[in-house]
């Protein structure tokens, strides 16, 4: 086990990154109303930068985790810090969409390593009984990030123009490599490990299957959660400055669903998931249907939260249990799914909105991605049927 000079500072540190990372890709749609004024583009056009940064993450998970198999942990995390501050720089200084979309493949490639990695990396700085609670505070980052990171940007896009919620990202970015360089501890990768071996992994059904799930599934999320700034103030009527405060209600819904997974996932993985996937399909039909009356389309919105974090806190178990001899490439690669279903949903939603059918499509469109993701994740249950259902046979 690594020794840190502050395990709790070194986590922190991790969890830094984490938040960072969760503001620049959240933050992106719900400033895209700003970007697209500023750039002279339309709303769906400017939604092509969300789905570039995903893009950059499908394309960094597996391409980043292979190459870097017997990398240096520690020296891994200040590279994908490196490069996403810098990403985040050139976004917040490029001049036309063009160089926008390039600046955000570049700032979504490390995505999917460092979140990915910094999981691993603090488990093992503590000891096996705790490397659950020591993951969870790493990803407490990414929940926070969407109850405090992306208002406060959304906020700041109001009064000081889009382009200073990325200035402070970067900087967040560079207080995250301050505090890996003074309290994260060298960490060694694992013995045997080898690009050959991480990505024979995902050649199982059992890893590619659920993947797929995420990968189509929460897109039908993401159809309606990158519109949600026209949708809340167009439709539903709520005032800009009340925005902040709408995606605040949406973080803490994925805070409670985080908090309502672990022991759901205790009783059995693959119902979670399930659940999670179906009650986004469900969700979002009601959200279609009641976008236009606030005080119904909140609740429901807030709940839709917490069903995807129970989906994608359930994929996670399941790939931990399905990966344990790969699981830098299971871990990269489930962020990485996450953000192709973020450049689906973001791309069909804008699509069904370019063709004049208004804001409450991408929603409908929704629906279809989680049934689609509900189908696919119930071929990877039957096929698994006889496997262990908990959390416990993780190790």
């Amino acid at each position: 086990m690594p020794r840190a000079r502050s395990t709790p500072m070194a986590i922190t540190a991790l969890a830094a990154g984490g938040f960072a990372v969760g503001t620049t890709e959240f933050a992106s749609m719900s400033l895209l109303p700003w970007i697209a004024e500023d750039l002279g583009v339309t709303n769906p056009q400017a939604g092509w930068a969300v789905s570039a940064y995903a893009i950059g993450v499908v394309v960094g998970a597996p391409v980043l985790t292979a190459l870097t198999s017997r990398m240096d942990r520690k020296r891994l995390l200040l590279m994908c810090a490196g490069i996403f501050t810098v990403g985040n720089l050139l976004t917040m200084i490029a001049p036309n969409l063009l160089t926008l979309l390039i600046a955000r493949f570049l700032t979504g490639l490390p995505h999917g390593v460092t979140l990915g990695i910094a999981a691993v990396v603090a488990a093992s700085l503590v000891k096996p009984e705790r490397s659950g609670t020591a993951i969870a505070r790493t990803m407490m980052g990414l929940t926070i990030a969407n109850i405090v990171g992306v208002p406060a940007a959304t906020w700041m896009g109001t009064h000081f123009g889009w382009r200073s919620a990325y200035l402070v990202v970067a900087v967040i970015g560079l207080v995250t490599i301050v505090g890996l360089l003074t309290y994260l501890p060298s960490v060694p990768a694992r013995p045997g490990a080898s690009a050959r071996v991480e990505l024979a992994s995902m050649t199982r059904p059992q890893i590619w299957l659920p993947l797929a799930a995420g990968a189509i599934g929460f897109g039908g999320s993401f159809a309606f959660y990158t519109y949600i700034t026209p949708t809340m103030t167009e439709v539903t009527g709520i005032s800009p400055n009340l925005l902040p405060w709408v995606l605040v209600l949406y973080g803490c819904g994925m805070t409670v669903g985080s908090l309502v997974a672990g022991p759901c996932i205790d009783r059995s993985i693959d119902k979670s998931a399930l659940a999670g996937v179906f009650g986004m399909a469900v969700l979002l039909t009601l959200t279609a249907l009641l976008t236009h009356i606030w005080y119904l389309v909140l609740p429901v919105m807030f709940l839709n939260a917490i069903a995807m974090s129970l989906f994608t806190t359930g994929l996670q178990a399941r790939l931990l249990r399905e990966a344990s001899d790969a699981p830098n490439m299971s871990a990269a690669m489930n962020h990485a799914a996450f953000n192709f279903a973020n450049a689906l949903g973001a791309y069909l939603g804008g699509v069904v909105i370019t063709a004049g059918w208004g804001y409450r499509a991408p929603s409908a469109v929704g629906v279809l991605l989680a049934l689609a993701g509900t189908a696919v994740l119930l071929i990877a249950i039957r096929l698994g049927q006889g496997r262990s259902r908990s959390v416990v046979d993780l190790g």
